[in-house]
């Protein structure tokens, strides 16, 4: 049985692409409050008039080191059915150009900010059905997928990320509570377009949305501590 409290999935990167996509599938198509997390105000606002009423934005970096204590204070004691980590920085740029600061400022936010905010809403997770955080990594960060030049530090980013889901699920095994990676392949977002120039990918992020807001509300049924492609190609 559920807690009784009221239910909301939490997405970070929520104002674009997939993160954007997700956020609309969940609260339309299955009827579930969404808090949706990014640094774009503006973005945020335009989300909140699409979702019919069922979207709370938060505006906010990631990244910072009090993201996790101000996200937990919007959840504000409800139940977190589902917490999926969209949001990512890309890095590219030729070897002998990587830079301690970029470095940093990638790790945080593809890397340190899905732990620690996961870190923060384990009691909002703690549940029945299983609380299922989902982390949107990248078949560049999966094992023996095809590497391409000027995105090493995204990739290792994501392939830290990819590891950390597994982690996560042996962590959480006393208390139930669910984690995958979904290691994307080319999805038509900003992203890609920016990391290949000219390519055009054969998954829109709406399609690629709504697959991820199935997966976390369901995928915690069959799957846990999985990394899992879900790629028609890459470029």
């Amino acid at each position: 049985m559920g807690t009784g409290k009221e239910e909301l999935v939490v997405i970070t990167g929520a104002s674009r692409g997939v993160g954007r996509a997700t956020a609309l599938a969940i609260a339309l198509e299955h009827g579930v409050r969404v808090l949706a997390v990014s640094r774009d105000a503006g973005a945020l606002e335009r989300l909140q008039q699409d979702g019919a009423g069922m979207v709370e934005v938060l505006a906010l970096d990631i990244g910072a080191s009090d993201a996790p204590r101000a996200i937990k204070a919007a959840v504000a004691g409800r139940r977190v059915r589902a917490l999926v980590h969209c949001a990512g920085l890309l890095d590219k740029r030729p070897m002998g150009e990587h830079q301690r600061a970029v470095l940093e400022r990638l790790y945080a936010v593809n890397v340190f900010a899905p732990l620690e905010i996961t870190q923060a809403l384990v009691d909002e997770l703690d549940g029945t059905p299983p609380g299922h955080v989902v982390h949107i990594g990248s078949m560049g960060g999966f094992q023996d997928s095809a590497k391409f030049p000027g995105l090493v530090a995204y990739s290792a980013s994501k392939a830290a990320l990819a590891c950390m889901a597994q982690c996560l699920a042996e962590e959480f095994k006393d208390r139930g509570i669910r984690s995958n990676c979904l290691a994307l392949g080319a999805v038509d977002t900003e992203m890609v377009r920016e990391a290949f120039p000219g390519y055009q990918a054969p998954v829109t992020a709406d399609a690629m949305g709504a697959y991820v807001a199935r997966f976390a509300l369901e995928g915690h049924n069959l799957f846990n501590g999985k990394v899992l492609p879900a790629a028609v190609t890459t470029p």
